[in-house]
Formats: structure tokens, C-alpha cells, sequence
């Protein structure tokens, strides 16, 4: 399960970032997707609009690669998720992995939600060169979602 981070519950990591508390790191990484449906792939993923997200196009899990340059602390993964709006998109058990590549990941988090509504917080604190973030299982099918990372 999710280590609880210091940051609140549910806090917007835009306001985090400009309250000096962190820095988004993830514009220093290259991000792919197992599969995308045309116009929701990195770029929804990664935008500031919570309109927009990433959307899956299929079989589970649906998983999202994100790879740094070189060894990077990363302190914080932050999901944004939202029930109300996309339901069967919704992701319902998330599985974390990290390594120095994609040959020697191991799972340092899992952590599953009911409905959720909002940012959710997950504390890393690893020095890593890649990240796996598996989702497992959606409400149903599908799974949509914002990432961001600190």
C-alpha cells in the first residue's frame, strides 16, 4: 500500500510547486504509454488542463514508462483520478515500479482506491532511472488518469 505522504491529502502539486514546497520533474523524462486512444496520449497525460487525460486503448493493465537521463531522485508521484467524471476509466489498483531500466523494476508501491476524487499523493523517495506505474484494474475497463511527478 501508499506510504502517506507530508503533503495534504488531495493538495493541488501546481500550488505545491509554486509554494516552493516541490519541483515537477517530470518535462527532464521520456513518457510512453502501452496503448492510447488518438488524442488522449502523453500530451493530455502531462497537460495543466484537468479536462484532458490520458485514455487507454487496451487490455489491462495499461501501464505508463517513464524514464530520466540519468539517476534522479523522485520524492513524490501525484494521480489525479475522478470518479464523477470517468467512470469506467477510473483507476481502481495502481502498482508502482522503479529501477536503474526497464530489466530490473521492482514494486515498491501498490495501492488501491475506491472512487476516488482528486490528487492522490504517492511518496517515492528513490533514486531511479525508470518508473513502471501499472494500472491494474479499473472501475471497469478502461483507465484514464493525470500523472505528475516531484
Amino acid at each position: 500500500m501508499a506510504t502517506p505522504s507530508k503533503t495534504p491529502p488531495g493538495a493541488d502539486p501546481k500550488q505545491l510547486e509554486r509554494t516552493g514546497t516541490v519541483r515537477e520533474i517530470g518535462s527532464q523524462a521520456v513518457w510512453s504509454l502501452s496503448s492510447c486512444k488518438p488524442g488522449f496520449g502523453v500530451d493530455q497525460l502531462r497537460d495543466d488542463n484537468l479536462e484532458t487525460y490520458w485514455q487507454s486503448d487496451g487490455s489491462q493493465p495499461h501501464l505508463v514508462n517513464i524514464q530520466f537521463r540519468r539517476r534522479t531522485t523522485v520524492k513524490m508521484l501525484c494521480i489525479y483520478a475522478d470518479y464523477k467524471s470517468d467512470e469506467s476509466y477510473t483507476p481502481s489498483k495502481i502498482s508502482v515500479r522503479v529501477g536503474n531500466n526497464f530489466h530490473n523494476l521492482q514494486e515498491i508501491r501498490q495501492l488501491e482506491m475506491v472512487e476516488p476524487s482528486g490528487w492522490i499523493h504517492i511518496s517515492l523517495l528513490n533514486q531511479v532511472k525508470n518508473i513502471k506505474i501499472r494500472f491494474l484494474n479499473s472501475v471497469k475497463t478502461g483507465s484514464g488518469a493525470k500523472l505528475i511527478i516531484f
